[in-house]
């Protein structure tokens, strides 16, 4: 890689070119368990140079390990005033050596490489550290054991429905953590940009009524710490990636949290960031190497091309500044080529998995960081827990574009994706247009068919995540106009189709925001979240009839879906569509006859009742065949004509 120049202050953005060139990663030799000798891991003079003080170790990460992971090897930093001019031992313990240490461009920094056999138990290592002969610190350092089962622990797939909060929008538990000392940004109610005081005792508090209305899967915006001056309360601007957020709670909150979702039947997906941080990280007073961000002669922000990774034509400039491009000028751009920042990223993926048992991941602004360290990633990730669902944010139209990064998929370019699954961009917006835009030969519902005929492409379609809006998208309601029967509509073919759905906090009460992107009106606080609020979504208070009618009806058909084995497992049949409507129909696997139970959805769009004549969809139902209506539980025996209200979504169960 072609060094750039050393970003003296990003927090200032100052950009400046060293006149020495960069200095290069030194690896030495590890010491033995004991007084360091001529095989201890051992200072550069560069940095002994720089040490008059006496060193200090003021950090270490991750902060504890397991044994019995899949992989041995593990990485540990340490970061502390002139800690690279010490020598590294290793007290002796049972299956653990102290390989060797790795240094890099700071003085502050020293990377452990220690190596756990699989038979090691859990204990309490000391790591010890030493100038010469003299012993001049020494830490705890904790391996634990994993909870049983953690490795084949279950993940989020089909089956489930995943519950999007942000957490600072959602419910204030605790209002004595709205302010904290020497965190930068307070509370402001007031304002949409500012932090709103959600924490992490206002959704546990929440959980029973999110189970209660049929989720299965609670999805967080990052809780890790974002101690920035402004627009903190989003969480995708880390300053330190091993802290809880002290304005949501502690990590102890958290793992409650987690804890107590279990035991409702809900999981815990953690959002994960490996693209950027936010420019008040405590990396950007002491990088500790020059290659640690992407940096450029001058600020350079990526252009969001995201298809010029795939594009056959794209200018190699174009791709470097799409991948090494800062997302803002608050958000530096990690280099994930960096070999000890991809093994700091990975590890502290599967350090938050296990410490807080969690049920999946998702990782935002997937294809922007390195399209080598995001297979590796993956793939470390699911060696170590086989099930694990891990969802990428690759926010395009374009389902080959998408498709390109999902595991299986054989791409032009030869590049091997370990990715399970992605947020499905390309059939959000074809639901929009389905149900907003007139109908013709490619417009309209014509788009939602054609769209969803592309799941050809896809190696895993049912394991993508489809949403009816998120924290960065317009309110659905608004988006369709209020209209409530167009809401009920997507929310049942979402419920319906091969995929994951996705709901956004407060949808269920039909939240609104203008019908452009304006991220504080949409992340909007939940009614019921504070303490004083005139309306409440848990119990109703203050709810029109038509929010707590579409209340009741998402929550009907969520946990109507949550036992629904057609819909978890089963095969999909969609007709193209005519006339305004459009029929799909979920049936059990290999039964493409109708011999066996299925499921019928109709889409009517246009606000006058439709006829249907049967015999077209003779593949899966014929007249005489008895059906209900879920939704409803009225039963009834198809005739030769099926009756469908305007703008209805009619669900059928047929025998």
């Amino acid at each position: 890689m072609q060094r750039r120049p050393f970003l003296l202050s990003a927090s200032s953005a100052i950009w400046a070119a060293l006149a020495s060139p960069a200095m290069t990663n030194t690896s030495s030799a590890a010491a033995a368990p004991s007084a360091p000798s001529a095989n201890s891991a051992t200072a550069s003079s560069a940095a002994s140079d720089l040490v008059a003080a006496t060193p200090s170790l003021d950090r270490i990460e991750p902060p504890h390990w397991w044994v019995g992971m899949a992989r041995r090897e593990l990485q540990v930093l340490l970061h502390g005033a002139g800690i690279a001019a010490l020598n590294a031992s290793l007290l002796p313990a049972p299956g653990v050596r102290l390989k060797g240490a790795q240094r890099g461009d700071s003085p502050n920094y020293l990377f452990l490489d220690l190596e756990i056999a699989a038979d090691a138990p859990a204990t309490e290592l000391t790591l010890q550290l030493h100038r010469g002969d003299e012993l001049v610190l020494t830490h705890p350092y904790a391996l634990l054991a994993r909870r049983p089962g953690s490795r084949d622990r279950q993940s989020f797939g089909p089956k489930d429905a995943l519950y999007l909060v942000v957490p600072d929008r959602f419910a204030n538990g605790d209002p004595g953590n709205d302010q904290v000392p020497g965190m930068q940004e307070g509370v402001d109610r007031s304002h949409p940009d500012t932090r709103h005081g959600g924490d992490l005792a206002g959704l546990r508090r929440h959980l029973p009524y999110i189970a209660d209305m049929g989720f299965t899967m609670i999805w967080p915006t990052p809780l890790v710490e974002n101690n920035s001056p402004r627009y903190s309360y989003h969480g995708y601007a880390a300053t330190d990636f091993y802290r809880i957020d002290p304005r949501f709670g502690s990590h102890d909150d958290f793992r409650t949290v987690v804890k107590e979702a279990s035991a409702l039947g809900l999981g815990v997906i953690q959002d994960i960031v490996l693209n950027h941080i936010g420019s008040n990280h405590w990396w950007m007073k002491d990088l500790p190497t020059q290659d640690w961000i992407n940096q450029w002669p001058t600020y350079t922000e990526t252009h969001h091309a995201r298809i010029s990774l795939q594009d056959p034509y794209a200018a190699p400039s174009d791709r470097q500044r799409f991948s090494d491009g800062w997302f803002t000028r608050t958000m530096p751009d990690l280099n994930q080529r960096q070999p000890l920042l991809a093994t700091y990223l990975t590890q502290m993926t599967l350090w938050w998995i296990e410490e807080a048992d969690l049920a999946g991941i998702r990782t935002d602004t997937y294809s922007y960081s390195d399209p080598a360290f995001l297979t590796a990633w993956s793939a470390r990730l699911r060696e170590e827990y086989p099930q694990l669902n891990i969802v990428g944010e690759e926010w395009s139209p374009h389902p080959a574009v998408v498709a390109y990064w999902q595991a299986g998929k054989h791409n032009h370019d030869g590049y091997v994706s370990s990715l399970p699954s992605l947020m499905d961009f390309p059939l959000y917006g074809a639901l929009l247009a389905g149900l907003t835009d007139t109908d013709t030969h490619d417009g309209g519902l014509m788009r939602l068919y054609e769209t969803l005929a592309h799941d050809f492409v896809y190696p895993r379609p049912d394991q993508l995540v489809v949403f009816e809006g998120n924290h960065d998208t317009p309110r659905l309601f608004s988006v369709l106009h209020e209209d409530v029967a167009l809401t009920r509509m997507a929310w049942t073919w979402l419920a319906f189709i091969r995929r994951i759905p996705q709901f956004l906090y407060g949808t269920e009460v039909l939240l609104t925001s203008p019908r452009h992107r304006d991220d504080g009106a949409v992340r909007a606080d939940f009614p019921g979240g504070w303490a004083g609020d005139r309306v409440n979504a848990v119990t109703g208070e203050g709810l029109t009839d038509t929010q707590r009618q579409a209340q009741a009806f998402l929550k009907r058909l969520l946990n109507w879906r949550k036992h629904e084995a057609l819909v978890h497992e089963g095969g999909l049949m969609q007709y193209a569509p005519l006339d305004g409507t459009q029929v799909l129909f979920r049936y059990a696997p290999g039964d493409t006859r109708g011999h066996q139970r299925r499921l019928m959805l109709v889409l009517n769009k246009r606000s006058e009742p439709q006829r249907l004549a049967l015999d077209r969809f003779h593949d899966m139902v014929r007249p005489g065949d008895p059906a209900t209506e879920v939704m409803t539980g009225r039963s009834f025996t198809l005739g030769p004509v099926l009756e469908v209200p305007g703008k209805t979504a009619l669900l059928l169960e047929v025998a």
